[in-house]
């Protein structure tokens, strides 16, 4: 053994304890060899009224942020979503790599794993979405040219999120659909279902946090999605369910984001208002989602399962193993139904 072999050799043995190893640059991709401070945005144009209207001084989300300062204190208090969250470049770029959605972030984010996450979902895309779905780089979203079309991760999430539910409940055949998207962030989801699916009756999105209420609010109505929409405020969700049948709830890496009391009264609330089925996705971090706990490692399904919701499904978020382990962000998908429906 050379010198050289042999330092190698006791640096990594020393290393390996911290997690980390020395590799011929010769074997990684330009991508693994980057050290460069990722960016948090991609800077196209916005849209003429939204550097003026998507500002933190906008009365409308100041008057959000002292609603919101009035509510239940055990239901707001935050374990993610702190008030240096979302920042001034955020809330005009809001659909950049930040809090909302991580694209460059996390595991398995590299232009490889894009690829290989679109050619996944074009072979399982039952509903053809990836060809009736488009992606428009607005508001500093992070893209990738991949067969001929303009991929995000907005994109592939939405398209595998909407196809569990087909799945499992084929949802492109029900008669006026109801949906409430609990921890809806911007708007994502319930951008891509009311553009996938010309069933949706009305599509909910709420949230605990005023800037995701404000930045939904006006994003919906830039897609012409505000007859089909409609964004509630935190403070009015109690009043909002009384008088309108909810058929389905989703919450996409919210719950795991949230404390348990906030947890348990979003229950309550689904199970008196009789909301029939409810998908959770929870953060990939989580034991790559293969258990429903919070960030701070409290386990929500007995919660769940106190107000009556019952295991439909658990399935992972790419049914391919190999795929699994190599796509964008895996985690689990989780179905459950209301007892006694």
């Amino acid at each position: 053994m050379t010198l050289k072999q042999s330092i190698k050799k006791f640096v990594n043995f020393m290393f390996r304890g911290w997690g980390h190893e020395i590799v011929e640059s010769n074997l990684l991709y330009d991508w693994q060899k980057s050290s460069k401070t990722l960016p948090r945005y991609f800077e196209s144009t916005l849209p003429e009224d939204a550097v003026n209207y998507l500002r933190q001084d906008n009365p409308h989300l100041i008057n959000l942020q002292k609603r919101y300062a009035k509510f239940d204190k055990s239901i707001m208090a935050p374990l993610v979503w702190t008030d240096d969250q979302v920042t001034a470049d955020d809330i005009k770029y809001f659909r950049g790599d930040n809090a909302y959605v991580w694209q460059l972030r996390g595991q398995n984010m590299s232009a490889i794993n894009y690829a290989l996450t679109t050619y996944y979902v074009k072979s399982i895309d039952s509903l053809h979405l990836l060809e009736k779905l488009e992606e428009d780089k607005q508001f500093g979203v992070f893209t990738f040219p991949i067969d001929n079309k303009i991929i995000s991760r907005d994109l592939l999430d939405s398209i595998i999120e909407i196809g569990f539910l087909e799945k499992h409940l084929k949802v492109s055949s029900w008669g006026n659909l109801n949906v409430l998207d609990i921890g809806a962030g911007y708007g994502r989801l319930a951008h891509r279902m009311t553009s996938a699916l010309s069933n949706i009756g009305t599509y909910r999105c709420t949230d605990a946090v005023a800037h995701s209420t404000f930045i939904s609010e006006y994003y919906l109505r830039f897609r012409d999605l505000d007859k089909k929409t409609k964004v509630v405020p935190l403070d009015e969700i109690v009043t909002e369910l009384q008088g309108n049948q909810i058929d389905i709830a989703v919450n996409i890496h919210s719950f795991s984001e949230c404390r348990m009391p906030a947890i348990e009264w979003w229950l309550s609330l689904l199970a008196k208002n009789r909301v029939r089925y409810l998908m959770i996705v929870p953060n990939s971090g989580n034991h790559g989602g293969k258990e429903l706990l919070t960030n701070d490692r409290h386990d929500i399904q007995p919660v769940i399962e106190k107000y009556g919701y019952k295991l439909v499904t658990k399935e992972p978020k790419y049914r391919d193993p190999i795929v699994q382990e190599f796509a964008l962000n895996p985690t689990y998908h989780y179905l459950f139904e209301l007892s006694g429906r």
